[in-house]
């Protein structure tokens, strides 16, 4: 099949999956074509059966605010027509379905172009939700020919806020087992704790969601009990208030900030713990990238999480913003060998038998398939 995969490309869960989808594909003999504004950020030049095409704005005085969503359709359409695309898939809803939907009529007499659009979280829990965007975003997920959403409770979200009729395939979050792996001995992570403290580790985009100073505030408890080394892993808006805690708390020595990560997957088998604090998470794929790498989630009870930790097995779910009971759980899984021993070899089990890619990739091209053959 021919691909065409729009997403945002930048340090963001929608971004990485639908690049880690696209890679996939193409591994696969499918051939894979990103049409986006930049290069996404996990997607490495050269890669066989991969094609990048830039959307270019125009920079228009008139234009108060470039016209990114009819850019993009064009460029669609272009792209599209050029290479004989079987299909379009884009992640996260706004704008991305609407210019799908606009390329889709655009190509109307000469091409069929059908469109699937896959829902990721806060397009719909918080982006779709706001009045200015709520009507186009139900009207785009309607209009589309396949919907897809990663987590049963996001499905359920959709469903409950914009009363969505339509089909709605849950396909949920993969890994990359054999590159996503552990390293038992952990050598590089000397580099950061050269004392030997043990590494707790945190990745995000840093928004307010994600409660990236609750990071901060667990490590400043967790250190009263045990050595221990924080990395963060991102950037993003919320980076220089937990420098400043740090920093408050007086533990700026014991905090690596390290900003955007292209290989996440060389830096998280170095720790023993991810920190995932989140105020809501639709999914949790750091966590499931920690899970294959042995290393154990401590994260919060929200959204779609629970679909892939379960409590107390493979890892710990508590409330959010409590910081007692999340460091508590740090600190048991610090100071007993034989429980994060157990508990990282339960999430590796449950990374590898539920979510790596031969399990989840298949599902895309089936459904690929269904859609393009209606």
């Amino acid at each position: 099949m021919r691909v065409g995969i729009t997403c945002y490309p930048t340090y963001g869960g929608s971004g990485i999956v639908a690049t880690e989808l696209g890679l996939e594909l193409a591994a696969r003999g499918h051939e894979v074509h990103f049409i986006s504004y930049a290069n996404p950020i996990r997607l490495d030049p050269g890669t066989p059966r991969i094609y990048y095409h830039e959307v270019e704005v125009s920079t228009y005085p008139l234009f108060q605010y470039p016209p990114y969503c009819l850019a993009l359709a064009s460029r669609m359409a272009e792209v599209a027509s050029s290479y004989d695309l079987d299909v379009l898939h884009v992640h996260y809803a706004i704008p991305h379905s609407i210019s799908a939907m606009l390329a889709q009529q655009m190509m109307a007499t000469t091409h069929r172009l059908p469109f699937i659009t896959t829902l990721h979280g806060t397009d719909i829990t918080l982006v779709g939700v706001d009045p200015s965007y709520f009507p186009i975003t139900k009207f785009s997920i309607e209009k589309s020919d396949g919907i897809t959403c990663i987590s049963e409770y996001l499905r359920k979200e959709t469903v409950d806020v914009f009363g969505v009729r339509n089909e709605i395939r849950v396909i949920k979050n993969f890994v990359n087992c054999d590159m996503y792996h552990p390293d038992e001995a952990k050598a590089g992570a000397l580099s950061y704790a050269p004392g030997g403290e043990k590494l707790l580790i945190h990745l995000s985009n840093f928004r307010p969601v994600k409660r990236v100073q609750d990071c901060v505030r667990i490590l400043a408890e967790v250190r009263k009990s045990v050595p221990a080394h924080l990395l963060m892993a991102g950037d993003g808006p919320e980076r220089s208030p937990a420098e400043h805690l740090a920093r408050e708390l007086k533990v700026e020595h014991h905090v690596t900030f390290l900003g955007k990560q292209s290989h996440v997957e060389r830096l998280i088998p170095l720790a023993h713990v991810l920190l995932m604090p989140s105020q809501l998470e639709s999914f949790g794929l750091v966590a499931l990238e920690a899970m294959a790498c042995g290393v154990v989630p401590v994260a919060t009870r929200v959204g779609g999480v629970p679909e892939l930790i379960t409590d107390r097995e493979d890892g710990f779910l508590e409330v959010p913003g409590d910081i007692a009971a999340q460091a508590a759980r740090v600190v048991q899984l610090l100071t007993d060998d034989d429980l994060h021993y157990r508990m990282r070899k339960a999430g590796r089990w449950n990374a590898s038998e539920r979510f790596c890619s031969d399990k989840i990739i298949p599902q895309y091209e089936k459904y690929y398939q269904d859609v393009i053959g209606r």
